[in-house]
């Protein structure tokens, strides 16, 4: 899963980016992109290492990609917009703490502005896409060995285009599974998921307030919202683990600003994680919600999808509960499962396959 961190000039980024990956931006990340992993931070994890005590750990990793700055340069906002193609979340960090001594590229503390200002260099991109594609469509109209599916595709394109116009995002815009067939190819950035990430001060209240007007405003978009103090959660992150918790508390959060938003992008894109355990190796696996035990079993290989015979599973509940792998088996509860098994968040697999 790979996130796209992007926004104006002096909205703490590279602050964010800091905390997240706990890695230094390079000095050219404000021209160019920067790359981070942040490791999934998973209770489930920790506890099966603990039982297994593998020679190997592999967690589950979030890439973070970051962005230049948002400005008036043509070269870098056409970097951007590339970038975000990439991407799975687009991940807009929005300023609305105070500070005199970090000034605004547009004067003033705006968040409702700059999420609209953002929102609409996406909308105007996938415009340009779609005329463009349309252009070509009626240029090569008698050309095309399959008339009645580009008739089809020019159809949905022009409904999509017409969408924009009202200012929405594609992302609510219903296709059929015929329809996003026809699209699949194209990198339009508003189907993309989108969070909005609040950079706030110290006063915990003030932002709840402003998030909830902010939500209402674009209540339409389906944009995911958190909010997060870069900065003092960077001072926290120096501080033990038992001070950081209370010092957490006192700030009214449960969690930190990673985990957080590792949970919010599992809930955006519709994810679960998946375990598999041995002597050799503990892994977490990230699969798409409603996937079928092949289809799980091609997330670790294509061999493993194209071979499925069946999948053997237990529950991480229960494997904590009774304590051991054997004494799970000893209660029937190691299951035999065939190819319409739906895999489940949490569950332990073991995938037996013939190639």
């Amino acid at each position: 899963m790979k996130l796209g961190l992007v926004g104006f000039p002096q909205v703490g980024k590279r602050t964010f980016f800091r905390l997240l990956t706990g890695k230094e931006p390079n000095s050219e990340s404000k021209k160019g992109n920067g790359l981070g992993l942040a490791k999934v931070r998973d209770v489930r994890f920790d506890h099966l290492t603990e039982i297994y005590a593998p020679r190997q750990e592999t967690p589950a990793y979030i890439e973070f990609l970051l962005l230049p700055d948002l400005d008036e340069q043509a070269s870098r906002k056409e970097q951007i917009l590339r970038g975000l193609e990439q991407v799975d979340v687009i991940c807009h960090l929005v300023r609305t703490f105070q500070d005199d001594t970090v000034f605004h590229i547009r004067g003033a503390i705006d968040p409702r502005r700059d999420i609209l200002i953002f929102n609409e260099e996406l909308q105007l991109n996938d415009l340009l896409f779609i005329e463009k594609r349309l252009e070509r469509i009626d240029k090569e109209q008698n050309k095309k060995k399959d008339a009645q599916k580009t008739a089809m595709e020019a159809d949905l394109l022009a409904r999509m285009k017409k969408h924009l116009e009202t200012g929405c995002f594609l992302k609510n815009f219903l296709l059929t599974e015929a329809e996003e067939k026809l699209i699949a190819g194209y990198s339009l950035l508003t189907r993309k998921a989108m969070i909005i990430v609040l950079n706030i001060g110290e006063e915990a209240e003030e932002a709840d307030d402003l998030m909830g007007q902010l939500k209402e405003d674009f209540g339409e978009q389906g944009f995911q919202w958190i909010a997060v103090s870069a900065k003092i959660e960077q001072e926290l992150c120096q501080l033990d683990v038992p001070d950081r918790q209370i010092f957490l508390e006192e700030l009214q959060l449960d969690q930190p600003a990673l985990d957080r938003l590792t949970m919010l992008c599992y809930k955006t894109l519709g994810l679960i994680s998946f375990f598999t355990v041995g002597p050799d190796e503990v892994r977490a696996w990230t699969n798409r919600q409603g996937s079928l035990a092949p289809q799980a079993a091609g997330v670790i290989h294509s061999d493993f999808e194209r071979g499925f015979i069946r999948a053997e599973v237990m529950k991480y509940e229960d494997l904590i509960k009774l304590g051991s792998e054997q004494k799970v088996r000893e209660v029937g509860k190691y299951l035999q499962k065939g190819r319409d098994y739906v895999v489940e968040d949490g569950d332990i697999i073991n995938f037996l396959f013939n190639v």
